[in-house]
């Protein structure tokens, strides 16, 4: 694999990791995937911190075991430069679609991408 398909693919590790219950519910796992400098614009329009999402990530939708899952399609990424992957795809959750951009970074010696940016918008229900 090329270096530009290996940091496409842990990126979209860390996206599909961030979507498991089990870490959504979790500050510990989530706070290794999500970079200190992180924000957020969610399909509400509302801007994210990091420590905002942190305390809520918890408490929103796909973080019960038991509730309804994000069920992600289409993803496409692009190394950027050295460090940084640009995804875009869709998502459906509890029959909620949208369609989601986010930017991964790998900074100095660090072993695992981190999600630096994420945006979100809703797509109506009649939307292809």
């Amino acid at each position: 694999m090329s270096q530009e398909s290996d940091a496409v693919r842990e990126a979209i590790e860390g996206e599909l990791r961030l979507m498991d219950p089990g870490v959504r519910g979790s500050r510990s796992l989530a706070r290794q995937l999500l970079d200190p400098e992180f924000t957020e614009v969610g399909a509400s329009g509302r801007r994210w911190t990091y420590d905002e999402m942190l305390a809520a990530m918890p408490e929103m939708d796909g973080a019960a075991e038991s509730g309804p899952r994000y069920e992600p399609s289409e993803f496409t990424g692009v190394l950027l430069a050295p460090g940084l992957v640009h995804l875009t795809y869709e998502t459906t959750l509890d029959g909620r679609r949208a369609r989601r951009s986010s930017l991964w970074r790998k900074r100095g010696t660090a072993t695992t991408w981190q999600m630096y940016y994420h945006q979100a918008t809703p797509l109506p229900s009649e939307s292809v």
